[in-house]
């Protein structure tokens, strides 16, 4: 993915704040983000997804391995539960990919 500012201008989320949890899967093998802005994982940890970007970055979902957050390829995860069935697009902000 281009490593940007911002990753992407749109998201789907399963709320206005982005704050429900859209969906849990199994990480499917381990990841290493290329920065502060991703979440690493080992194959096997539960994962929750909590946004999925779309438009230019549809590859890269933001979501939670215990207390850590970031953004993730959606390709390294097996869905096996989701949360919910609505989803909103909105514009994402600057905020969305800063460092924490």
């Amino acid at each position: 993915p281009d490593l940007g500012r911002r990753f992407a201008e749109r998201k789907r989320c399963a709320d206005l704040e982005c704050s429900m949890l859209m969906c849990r899967g199994k990480a499917m093998r381990d990841f290493k983000g290329p920065d502060c802005r991703f979440v690493n994982f080992k194959k096997g940890e539960a994962v929750y997804v909590y946004y999925k970007l779309i438009g230019k970055s549809t590859e890269l979902w933001a979501g939670s391995v215990g207390s850590d957050f970031g953004y993730f390829p959606k390709d390294l995860l097996e869905i096996n539960h989701n949360y919910s069935s609505e989803e909103l697009e909105l514009p994402t902000d600057e905020t969305d990919f800063v460092c924490f």
